[in-house]
């Protein structure tokens, strides 16, 4: 136990050092956020399947709940119920295209995490970083609860819960609760919680930003606390169905699994849910009582309950879905929180994009028409016009627009069309038009993935800490 305690030290001290600009001090936020003797309890895993390289190395990590399906690098780390995806790695021969260069990958890409502490975080993606394509850094860096670092490198950064870094490269930057950050690249920046950014360069920039007063009551994270609010009230209600999908080396699954479709060894699917051809639910999702139309997929740590997904709907990492009736192809960003029931019922139309860290808690009944940009904190049908507006009016804007708590300005064709590539992107890489032969994404690919186990040191001075471990094929 005291190479575990003395590990936590080491990062603090590494992330302190980084974080000299802006001054902040990670210790009083992690330092206890945990028990050190919480991490001797769980095992590591990993999983393997015929289409992903695997070459994985361990040194003094503490690695619960972690799954790799790539290349992964890590050295005196603590991944705590993290997940690390490496799936969507580039590969030796690939281009990667950026600002008119198209460059070659001379090697796979790895990710490589180091001096960091990860508690309930999901890496995904890849490296977007031009300069560093093939690998991918996770350095220095304190991230907590759910939050989410998505194709962005990140060195000597705190991110605080349900937080989103997508495809950005940050630098001794701190985040903020339930910020999200699409902007490129970031360096000595202070983020405030509940930030929504967007930016596209010279294109185009969105902004939207939390009232503070709002955001207090769905999260709300101090020093020498834990993190409190509706959001981590909601995950912990759930936290015993996941309890029992990791305790058991050997669970049952549902009988009536279309042949294209994926459903997680590690998620929840709970009685009356109907799964459509495509499906892909991804590790730790949980769906209850939901009908998952053709092609829609949940991503980690989604929640989907008591909802109707017509079908190739994207429920993008951390999204929750409670009582909604979505139409085809509507998209939930990541990190939101859309919450109707039976007597205040949430209706979306087809084509409609929420937009990542977005919140929807009904107090009446709300219909959000077809093809709409949604964003922001809606509570009743008159909050929809100051936090919404049509696909094809968002298009038309050359210059500046501002409504309400969001700000824009650029070119809204390339916005619009920005998101609405990245939406088919994301539908074809996880496999929603699969036709049975051709067009295979992730939900075919991970049908297949076997778990291997590992478990830390019982006792002794390396109690919590895994054994060093090189993994090749």
């Amino acid at each position: 136990m005291k190479r575990l305690n003395d590990l936590l030290e080491r990062i603090i001290q590494r992330v302190n050092i980084n974080l000299r600009e802006p001054l902040f001090d990670v210790g009083p936020y992690v330092r206890d956020l945990v028990p050190l003797n919480q991490l001797t309890k769980f095992y590591a895993f990993y999983g393997i399947t015929p289409y992903h390289p695997l070459n994985f190395h361990f040194t003094r990590s503490n690695l619960a709940g972690s799954y790799f399906l790539g290349k992964c690098q890590v050295s005196d780390s603590i991944l705590y119920k993290s997940d690390i995806r490496g799936d969507e790695l580039k590969r030796k021969g690939d281009i990667f295209q950026c600002e008119g260069f198209d460059i070659p990958l001379h090697e796979d890409e790895t990710i490589r995490i180091k001096d960091s502490y990860l508690i309930k975080t999901l890496v995904h993606n890849n490296s977007h970083d031009p300069e560093n394509l093939e690998d991918f850094i996770i350095q220095n860096t304190v991230s907590t609860h759910y939050a989410n670092i998505h194709g962005s490198e990140v060195e000597g950064c705190y991110m605080g819960p349900f937080s989103t870094v997508d495809l950005t490269t940050l630098h001794d930057c701190v985040i903020g609760e339930f910020a999200y950050l699409q902007v490129s690249e970031l360096a000595h920046h202070q983020v405030p919680a509940g930030t929504i950014w967007i930016s596209g360069g010279d294109q185009f920039e969105f902004r939207y930003q939390h009232d503070p007063e709002n955001l207090k009551n769905y999260i709300r994270f101090e020093p020498g606390t834990r993190p409190q609010g509706i959001f981590i009230d909601f995950v912990e209600n759930r936290k015993d169905d996941f309890r029992r999908v990791f305790d058991v080396v050997n669970l049952e699954t549902p009988s009536s699994i279309p042949s294209g479709a994926s459903l997680n060894r590690y998620a929840v699917i709970k009685p009356k849910t109907q799964i459509g051809q495509n499906v892909l639910v991804a590790q730790r999702a949980y769906i209850e009582n939901s009908w998952m139309g053709n092609g829609a997929n949940a991503q980690e740590n989604c929640y989907i309950i008591d909802s109707r997904l017509s079908g190739n709907n994207v429920t993008a990492h951390g999204a929750k879905i409670i009582g909604a009736e979505l139409g085809e192809k509507v998209f939930v960003g990541f990190n939101s929180f859309l919450q109707g029931s039976k007597e205040f019922a949430l209706r979306i139309g087809e084509n409609s994009i929420i937009m990542p860290h977005t919140i929807i808690d009904l107090t009446e009944p709300v219909d959000i028409d077809a093809s709409y940009l949604v964003w922001g904190y809606i509570r009743k049908q008159s909050d929809v016009e100051e936090n919404s507006m049509a696909l094809s009016e968002l298009a038309s804007i050359t210059g500046q627009h501002s409504r309400s708590r969001m700000h824009f300005k650029g070119n809204g064709d390339s916005f619009v069309k920005g998101f609405q590539h990245r939406i088919e992107h994301i539908l074809e890489a996880n496999g929603a038009y699969f036709d049975g032969t051709g067009k295979k994404g992730h939900a075919q690919s991970s049908q297949n993935i076997s778990y291997n186990l590992i478990q830390p040191y019982p006792e002794g001075d390396f109690k919590g800490l895994y054994p060093t471990i090189d993994i090749q094929h």
